[in-house]
């Protein structure tokens, strides 16, 4: 586990047990056993603990009599979590609007470019990348605590959900002209559209989710 090294090996194994559950790795229903990540991970039992401690508060497994039972992110979970983000993104982007300025613009503006030249050469790995970067870029823009902090982890949590829907091009092509008509608002100065324009936008996500993964 040599590539665990820039923070504490409990936070790594939580982040890459995290990560294993949110995007389907380990399944909904599996059972895991501290002697199997151990064997898995190459390391003791005292970060594992930890990590699965960490996981159960977050409701991602469950401690069962065998180990600990995956409790992933599941279809009524999803509905919940973007009915959150349509809420609160729509904030973020008004917020992000009011506090842009040239040069976050300037950064804000080279993500957006970045994702039409990625589209243009259909890679879909690395126009994944720039859909996190663009919203990310709106939370941090935003300079609200509370809200980017709420924000970040629900967007982690549908990877999943968003691989597969980033794998249907119809989708895709509605992402990118939704994301140039936020970003255009956003740049323009117009909060109010932007936020309403950011509230359709993870609606439509989420209709286009919740259809595809039934």
């Amino acid at each position: 586990m040599a590539q665990f090294k820039a923070i504490s090996l409990a936070d790594q194994v939580f982040e890459k047990l995290e990560d294993n559950i949110i995007t389907g790795v380990y399944a909904r229903g599996e059972i895991l056993t501290e002697l199997k990540l151990v064997e898995q991970l190459g390391v003791s039992r005292t970060p594992i603990r930890e990590a699965l401690r960490r996981l159960e508060q977050e409701r991602l497994i469950q401690d069962c009599p065998k180990g600990s039972l995956v409790l992933g992110i599941t279809l009524e979970d999803l509905e919940d979590i973007m009915n959150i983000r349509q809420r609160i993104e729509g904030l973020a982007a008004y917020h992000a609007t009011k506090n842009l300025t040239p040069e976050s613009a300037e950064k804000f503006k080279q993500i957006s470019d970045l994702q039409d030249f990625y589209y243009s050469k259909q890679d879909m790995d690395k126009l994944r990348e720039m859909d996190d970067a663009f919203h990310e870029a709106i939370y941090e823009l935003s300079g609200r605590t509370v809200i980017r902090d709420t924000l970040r982890p629900l967007h982690h949590k549908t990877q999943r959900y968003r691989r597969i829907s980033m794998s249907h091009p119809t989708r895709v092509a509605a992402t990118m002209q939704e994301h140039r008509a936020m970003c255009t608002a956003i740049l323009s100065g117009n909060a109010e559209l932007a936020a309403q324009l950011t509230e359709q936008h993870i609606e439509n996500a989420k209709i286009h989710m919740m259809a595809g993964c039934k």
